[in-house]
């Protein structure tokens, strides 16, 4: 009986060992953004940050779900097939990056034009601009498919360069990076 038990002794010692040999796994290092707002300070500073830290070589995503999903739609209308409320859900939300609002102080208008104005005259990158300097430097834009579908926004509608995911897709990105945002 004592040589089963000193067996198993010695099975869980080497056990431990044989953990406490394996090589470190990498410390979490990059940034995820989740994007939940369609407000044009919001999209703003998640994407001022986001082209920081590819400055400074770390990986980024920006998860982009509910109303944020607003800013990766085109511009222009894209002919796709859809149900009424689906339509009017595409009428009544903003489309593209050019149709986002100030959060605060948009005085029907002329706080977003005003702030875009004074971005221009202190050389402030445009959204656009911010999105295609990301895109460029590495940036993953993911789309959450459900907000897509509860939204009724189809892949056609969307930038290009943008990928889908779902949230098992975010938490994978968060779970690998050191720094998470949410706008």
């Amino acid at each position: 009986m004592i040589p089963q038990a000193l067996k198993e002794v010695t099975q869980i010692v080497e056990g431990i060992a044989h953990d406490s040999m394996k090589p470190p796994q990498a410390p979490p290092s990059g940034l995820s953004i989740l994007v939940l707002s369609s407000d044009l300070d919001k999209v703003l500073a998640a994407l001022v940050i986001a082209n920081g830290a590819v400055a400074m070589e770390m990986p980024v995503t920006i998860f982009f779900a509910f109303w944020g999903i607003n800013a990766l739609r085109k511009d222009e209308p894209i002919r796709v097939k859809k149900g009424l409320v689906d339509r009017m859900f595409g009428f009544m939300m903003p489309r593209g990056l050019a149709k986002l609002k100030l959060s605060r102080m948009n005085m029907a208008g002329m706080g977003t034009f005003m702030m875009k104005r004074v971005m221009k005259s202190k050389n402030v990158y445009s959204l656009e601009k911010l999105f295609q300097t990301a895109g460029e430097n590495g940036v993953e834009f993911i789309a959450c498919t459900m907000s897509m579908d509860m939204m009724g926004i189809r892949k056609e509608e969307l930038r290009n360069g943008v990928n889908l995911g779902g949230v098992a897709r975010f938490l994978e990105s968060a779970d690998r990076s050191k720094i998470h945002l949410i706008f």
